[in-house]
């Protein structure tokens, strides 16, 4: 599965700046709101180090990461869901996208103009509020159709129950998904409700804030139980061009020990409950993304759909014992190698061969 990120926040909160860091894009990044008015797309390699050891390995040049696609929209202010500045024109370009990231603004600084407060809490809600509201003009516009089909259609009645208790916690300012349970927003999938997706937040501080433990338990109990993330965008963007070395070296100096991009895709992975396992040969190693819980037929299906629809056994090895061993030949030698069934749980760290017939 191809794993896609929104990316919201009030303008001048180094949305943009961030954005172009972590995709090295070169989205407009002005010192004044609505600077990005195209809907801006970036897809990222993972960084994967487990690839590259793959690679020496089985003598491949071909290393496949699995990818990350970030969409950046224009900053919203309050007011946007009837139309005030330019960002919900953009909100549609993320409805598609599996998570939201919020980029909230924890830093001071009074050359940048403001269109928030200086309360991170103020500037959540407000952002929230917007999503929710657009929500709520989606749910409306679906409800006249609804009802009608639900007269010709009974069983379509717990749907209309269901949609119409959707638009009362709208209406009381509630995200969709603090109070519809997973069963719950399957039913209403189609709506692409934002508010219904997990989020994530990126909390924008200055780099003198970076090590500030007090500071950042204070951040992340706003937004818990979401993951929460400390970046600073300058620093991401001093990132940008470096090599392996100097790019580590440069984060040490700022007492981190991982860049932003991988702090987010880890927090994204958390938010939405995902999981990567990898397949090597000689032609290529490449890492795939799926669900925590996924089935061994379903991981086969995320390589192609025949693979799961023809799944017969799935040859796996445990990464570290693969590496460990030095070869394939090694680990089975070493009985590190076994063949699981369709009841088979994927694991992180499995590196797979699928066997199927079709």
């Amino acid at each position: 599965m191809a794993l896609s990120i929104g990316i919201v926040g009030l303008p001048n909160v180094g949305k943009s700046t961030l954005f172009n860091a972590l995709t090295d894009a070169e989205a407009l990044a002005a010192n004044y709101p609505f600077a990005t008015i195209e809907p801006n797309t970036g897809v990222v390699p993972m960084p994967d180090g487990r690839l590259k050891k793959l690679a020496e390995i089985y003598k491949t040049d071909k290393i496949v990461p699995a990818t990350v696609q970030f969409v950046d929209i224009a900053g919203l202010v309050a007011g946007a869901s009837q139309g005030e500045g330019l960002g919900n024109q953009f909100l549609s370009h993320i409805r598609g996208t599996n998570a939201i990231c919020q980029v909230v603004r924890a830093f001071d600084d009074n050359d940048v103009q403001r269109a928030g407060s200086a309360d991170p809490t103020h500037d959540i809600e407000i952002i929230n509020t917007e999503l929710v509201l657009a929500d709520l003009q989606t749910v409306n516009n679906r409800l006249p159709k609804l009802e009608k089909e639900a007269k010709a259609n009974p069983k379509l009645g717990p749907l209309l129950e269901l949609t119409l208790r959707l638009k009362s916690g709208l209406e009381d300012g509630r995200l969709a998904g603090s109070f519809l349970n997973e069963e719950e927003r399957g039913l209403i999938q189609d709506l692409q409700l934002l508010s219904a997706k997990p989020y994530l937040f990126v909390y924008n501080v200055g780099d003198d804030q970076l090590g500030n433990k007090e500071l950042q338990s204070d951040l992340k109990s706003i937004v818990t139980p979401a993951p929460a993330v400390f970046v600073d965008a300058k620093l991401e963007s001093e990132l940008r061009g470096l090599d392996e070395l100097d790019r580590q070296e440069l984060l040490n100096s700022y007492g981190q020990i991982e860049s932003g991009l991988v702090q987010l895709i880890h927090a994204a992975y958390q938010a939405l409950d995902l999981q990567s396992f990898l397949t090597a040969g000689e032609k290529e190693v490449r890492a795939w993304t799926v669900p925590k819980g996924a089935t061994a037929p379903q991981a086969a299906g995320v390589i192609h759909t025949d693979f799961e629809r023809g799944f017969i056994a799935a040859q796996v090895v445990d990464y570290h014992d693969l590496t460990s061993a030095g070869s394939l030949g090694a680990a089975k030698a070493a009985g590190k190698v076994r063949t699981e069934g369709k009841t088979y749980i994927m694991q992180p760290d499995d590196v797979v061969e699928f066997k199927f017939n079709v």
